[in-house]
């Protein structure tokens, strides 16, 4: 499989979307628990599920424009595409951060903070590969042309 240029210069803007989207994403999450004082349970899910919504809606917009560059007008089935990858990979995220932090637990001597931190890092790794290859092949995907026969 050879990758064309195209492609790499693709995948480096969804990863500077996504850094952009982390900040977000992390911001969102850590504002929420130094405000509330609250590191576990239900509404540390809760704070991983805000962050989550925040940070998806802001990629839509940045990946729409800039990566996948599909101009500015919203599409209902481009967005519903969109809508259900990004709820797969909600569901993803949002699972395995709870999972790691709230059944496994703090490890190794960690502080509650930085392992529902890592938590988040370890669900967030998981998803980009399926949102990139999602969001760019079904959501922002291109139809071939037929090949015109003369």
């Amino acid at each position: 499989m050879i990758v064309s240029a195209q492609f790499i210069k693709q995948f480096i803007k969804f990863i500077l979307v996504g850094f952009l989207n982390t900040a977000i994403y992390f911001g969102v999450l850590n504002l929420l628990m130094f405000l509330s004082g609250i590191h576990q349970g239900w509404l540390y899910s809760l704070f991983v599920a805000l962050a989550f919504i925040l940070s998806v809606s802001n990629s839509y917009i940045w990946n729409k424009r800039w990566t996948f560059q599909k101009g500015k007008h919203f599409k209902s089935d481009e967005f519903s595409k969109f809508l259900l990858i990004s709820s797969i990979s909600f569901s993803l995220n949002v699972g395995i951060a709870s999972f790691l932090n709230n059944s496994l637990g703090p490890q190794f001597n960690i502080s509650p903070y930085l392992w529902a931190n890592l938590s988040a890092v370890v669900a967030g790794s998981f998803t980009t590969l399926i949102n990139f290859f999602g969001y760019k092949y079904l959501v922002f995907g291109t139809t071939r042309k037929p090949i015109s026969r003369r």
